[in-house]
């Protein structure tokens, strides 16, 4: 597997950001086939390469599932933060902001809402607390960062892992052909 740090100053580039192992490009076939933990064993070595396949396969499934939820999630944290924008709007106003929130799938209720400056944000896991808008603004900022920043890690894994398919694939096919050689070798030797 290549060099899988980042120094502080990111000067060089992760490979992977899920530690996501590299696939080795088998240059010379022959010489792999050979080698004495192979000895030309190549339904062995296709097992071992179809196995590897999967294993990408269930990581990719994996990160699409992550990219999926963050794509969720960051709009429904810009969301949140455009309505505490509205309410450090009218914090010192005197009049009720009125408005419609969700109150499931399909059913809007209306609302009046005193100035206030304080928020109740769900964190998940059956947990809710109240920050002051400015707290909750600033946690918010922070999350729709943070969410980013790792839609960015999954996109950088999900190409990585792409190369790394392609890669497997073509060992397999070199694999693959390298078999049909000897066999077609053994016959004309017969």
């Amino acid at each position: 597997m290549g060099d899988n740090t980042n120094d502080a100053e990111g000067d060089t580039k992760k490979k992977s950001y899920a530690g996501i192992p590299e696939a080795e490009f088998m240059e010379d076939v022959d010489k792999y086939m050979e080698s004495p933990a192979i000895n030309g064993n190549s339904q062995m070595v296709l097992r071992k390469l179809d196995e590897q396949h999967s294993k990408y396969k269930f990581m990719e499934f994996n990160l699409i599932s992550k990219r999926r939820r963050l794509k969720v999630q960051i709009p429904d944290l810009e969301k949140s933060v455009d309505m505490i924008k509205v309410l450090m709007k009218q914090r010192n106003s005197p009049e009720n902001i009125k408005t419609q929130f969700l109150l499931s799938e399909t059913v809007f209720m209306k609302a009046s809402i005193p100035p206030t400056d304080k928020v109740c944000l769900w964190l998940g896991a059956n947990v809710m607390l109240e920050y002051t808008l400015d707290d909750a603004m600033e946690l918010l900022n922070k999350n729709i960062e943070t969410a980013k920043r790792n839609l960015g890690y999954v996109e950088h894994d999900l190409d990585f892992l792409r190369d790394q398919f392609t890669t497997t694939e073509v060992n397999m096919a070199r694999v693959y052909n390298w078999s049909v050689k000897k066999r077609q070798a053994e016959k004309v030797g017969s």
